[in-house]
């Protein structure tokens, strides 16, 4: 059985993967580390909890020092806590997912990060840390979430386009939808509300859409998804 000694130098961090839709592809904001371990390696932003702060102050926290991002959707994870994740020690990190719409303000990098940039999640460098498990591990909830949740819509602006909408269904699923078969399947949902404006898409007028969450609760409290 461990000792006190043992308890007591655990210590615990908070990760954070922040997803947005970018150039129609899922993308993963990482920040390179400016300091050791990894120095220079990519990395999930995140660092360790202080004295008397709660997880989600302490997430919200690590955001905005190490990137500048701020009053996103922001949902835990899951904890890791495998012994050798961390080499300075005994380290459990409780990770949060973000998501973002596109249209957000630049990213800066903080005080522990050289640079902060998007990347496709699929075509990413090695991170540092257990950081690449907990990425996939994200993407895995993020598209079973597609199915009962809003997540896709965090990932939009207020006001959008068909077409923008299954950009985000098809990054995050990481496959082609058939476009008829996608804009029936909204359509019969009755989750969208039209709007009088329109926006130029592919030299072509769109009409613009903003997403109802009553009537999306209204259907899930019936038991009804949304699989695609």
């Amino acid at each position: 059985m461990p000792d006190r000694a043992q308890r007591a130098d655990t210590r615990v961090t908070v990760d954070l993967v922040i997803f947005a839709i970018r150039e129609a592809r899922l993308q993963v904001l990482l920040i390179r580390r400016a300091v050791a371990p990894f120095e220079g390696r990519w990395a999930l932003p995140g660092g360790f909890v202080l004295a008397g702060e709660g997880l989600e102050a302490a997430a919200l926290r690590e955001l905005e020092e190490e990137t500048g991002v701020r009053q996103v959707y922001l949902e835990q994870l899951y904890t890791f806590g495998d012994p050798g994740r961390d080499p300075r020690g005994r380290v459990v990190t409780v990770a949060y997912v973000a998501l973002i719409a596109a249209d957000r303000a630049p990213l800066e990098a903080g005080s522990d990060a050289a640079a902060a940039r998007w990347w496709p999640v699929d075509d990413r460098p090695p991170l540092a840390f257990d950081h690449d498990k907990i990425l996939d591990y994200a993407v895995e909830r993020l598209r079973n979430k597609l199915e009962y949740t809003t997540v896709g819509f965090q990932l939009l602006p207020r006001q959008f386009t068909l077409t923008a909408l299954q950009q985000v269904y098809e990054a995050v699923l990481g496959r082609r939808l058939d476009k008829r078969n996608f804009r029936r399947k909204i359509a019969l949902l009755g989750i969208l509300t039209p709007l009088r404006e329109r926006r130029t898409e592919g030299g072509r007028p769109a009409r613009l859409y903003e997403f109802s969450a009553r009537r999306f609760e209204k259907l899930k409290d019936k038991g009804i998804l949304f699989p695609f």
